[in-house]
């Protein structure tokens, strides 16, 4: 390869980088502005002014408000995807609760992101503009399903589970996480000064849910009808 050949390259390399770089800002500041508004008053031009560039320069990115929208989506489903690929990896070394807890770390962090990504869901789950990103944000949410399911399977036969649908596990694991989400935004409950704690305190009991003899417990202390 001529030195030409290799500046040319270089250039390519960093206007890419430059390029991807000034991406993440615009999706840094739309959710700075998601987070604290209402999704219809945050427009593209107040996302442009966040980021501190010209409006023309973020179609250069995103054709439409809907796509930075679902970037944010599948930036958030991606995370949530490989701390759970790492934790199947902790599991096999001998850490059975490592799946579960990087279930409920990753959606409990941040909660207002978590229902941020809901609401989106819930908006856009019909626009005919992003169908390929939502396809793909559908195929990351159920790999997740996939990877708690895979655990959950080997712990059920490994004796550490309730030995009952693994779709029970999971959903339970879901349900809870999306009560300690809605629990922060809660008017009564909400505004603590302990919130992070009280989310970890909820993570570790996540991960202990559906042991083996939990299930069977509170079935034999629920009171019994008599004749």
């Amino acid at each position: 390869m001529t030195q030409g050949n290799i500046s040319s390259s270089n250039r390519i390399r960093e206007k890419k980088k430059v390029f991807l770089a000034r991406e993440e800002k615009i999706v840094r500041a739309a959710l700075e502005l998601l987070i604290g508004e209402n999704i219809d008053r945050v427009t593209v031009s107040k996302i442009a002014s966040k980021a501190g560039i010209g409006k023309g320069t973020v179609y250069k990115h995103f054709l439409t408000k809907n796509e930075i929208l679902v970037r944010i989506m599948l930036d958030y489903e991606r995370r949530i995807a490989r701390r759970l690929s790492e934790a199947l990896k902790e599991a096999e070394s001998g850490d059975p609760g490592a799946v579960s807890k990087a279930y409920f770390d990753s959606r409990l962090e941040r909660p207002e992101l978590d229902r941020l990504v809901q609401k989106l869901e819930d908006r856009l789950v019909d626009a005919d503009d992003i169908k390929p990103q939502l396809a793909e944000f559908s195929r990351i949410r159920r790999s997740h399903e996939d990877a708690l399911g895979s655990m959950i399977t080997k712990l059920i036969g490994e004796g550490i589970l309730e030995d009952v649908p693994p779709h029970y596990h999971y959903l339970s694991c879901w349900a809870l996480a999306q009560g300690a989400v809605e629990l922060c935004f809660n008017k009564s409950w909400g505004d603590r000064e302990d919130t992070p704690e009280l989310m970890g305190f909820i993570s570790s009991i996540g991960v202990t849910m559906g042991n083996r003899g939990q299930y069977h417990q509170a079935g034999d202390s629920t009171p019994k009808l008599t004749k």
